[in-house]
């Protein structure tokens, strides 16, 4: 049972739309409907694009001043990397 719903009914067509868009970028072709003779590799590939678009800062990295005692300032760096 998949969990991936659309809460918004609305966005059903906008979110197929995308999903042409992303498979049209990678060379997949797509057609209305079941496409269960897609390969994992182009399935997978497909859905990879679509969290690119998403989420395109893949790293990012920030700066904070933390004052641990009366006149000593302290500077901590965090980096992060998004992985899929």
């Amino acid at each position: 049972m998949s969990k991936n719903k659309i809460v918004v009914p609305e966005a059903k067509k906008a979110m197929e739309n995308f999903k042409m868009e992303a498979a049209n970028e990678v060379g997949v072709n797509l057609k209305q409907g079941y496409n269960g003779d897609l390969t994992s590799r182009q399935a997978g590939s497909i859905g990879g694009q679509m969290v690119k678009k998403i989420c395109p800062e893949r790293n990012k990295s920030f700066d904070r001043n933390y004052r641990w005692l009366d006149g000593h300032l302290k500077t901590i760096s965090y980096t992060y990397t998004v992985t899929a």
